[in-house]
């Protein structure tokens, strides 16, 4: 019991920070008028993915962990996280003793705090430090939301980083990986260094965040005529896509589906 309190006594000094997130959320036309950074360039293959989606959904704190409840978030993220885990990270990421850094992000009704319990986990096994400064600054409601509102809604992050720091990126969950994708990006074009991507849960496809050169040659020779539109409204270009999201593109049967599709997207979550 001891050894629980402490661990909710050290989320809540971490968290703390990630409660502001409540009145620092920004309006729809800071939104629009903003652009995602990505680095396309990654140092790493795939994003370490905890726990199988039901697995996770399954567990008994999992509702209240969502909800927002710091004990339920911690519990959750405990009865996944093994020591078989903790020691791979540690083989691989030790020697650059990187920054934990949580995706912070106000959900529908409160702030997603599973991502900053297992953050908070892995700094309690490994001593690497937390960054609790960079937050998610915009509301995109990716929970159980389709691929063309994940793509239309793009995580935008504001904070402090340090030029030269490397950072290991946290997230509860990996769909498409835009999330992922823009966290890195903002953090690079700072001068930091992301060298790897743990999600809590996740489908096994997901894991690939690197474009491959195959799915782009593919993207550009099907849909390449709206690739500067793509640059225009989003910020990056097609290199700068995730794996899933470039093969989530390719399904559709043309460029006025992506364009239609991405502003049926944006409509639907305007009040």
């Amino acid at each position: 019991m001891g050894e629980i309190l402490a661990r909710q006594a050290e989320g809540e000094k971490l968290l703390a920070r990630a409660r502001t997130l409540s009145v620092m959320t920004w309006t729809e036309d800071d939104r629009l008028s903003t652009l995602a950074v990505r680095t396309p360039e990654w140092r790493f293959d795939d994003c370490d993915i905890v726990a199988d989606i039901k697995a996770v959904q399954g567990d008994r704190h999992y509702r209240a962990a969502k909800d927002g409840v710091l004990g339920d978030s911690f519990d959750l993220a405990i009865h996944q996280v093994t020591d078989v885990m903790v020691n791979d990270w540690q083989r691989r990421f030790s020697a650059s003793r990187p920054i934990v850094t949580p995706v912070q992000a106000v959900e529908k009704y409160s702030v997603n705090q599973i991502p900053m319990a297992l953050s908070a986990i892995i700094h309690l096994r490994t001593g690497w430090e937390i960054d609790a400064d960079i937050v998610q600054v915009n509301k995109v409601s990716h929970t159980k939301s389709t691929g063309w509102h994940r793509l239309a809604h793009q995580a935008l992050f504001f904070g402090h980083v340090r030029s030269g720091q490397t950072y290991l990126l946290i997230d509860d969950f990996v769909g498409q990986g835009g999330t992922f994708a823009n966290l890195k990006g903002y953090i690079e074009a700072q001068g930091g260094q992301v060298i790897g991507a743990i999600a809590l849960s996740g489908k096994a496809y997901s894991a690939r965040l690197s474009l491959t050169a195959e799915t782009l040659k593919a993207l550009r020779t099907k849909h390449g005529s709206i690739e500067p539109w793509w640059i225009e409204r989003f910020g990056f270009g097609f290199d700068g896509l995730t794996e899933s999201e470039g093969r989530y593109l390719l399904r559709a049967e043309n460029a006025d589906t992506i364009r239609n599709q991405l502003a049926a997207a944006e409509q639907a979550s305007r009040p």
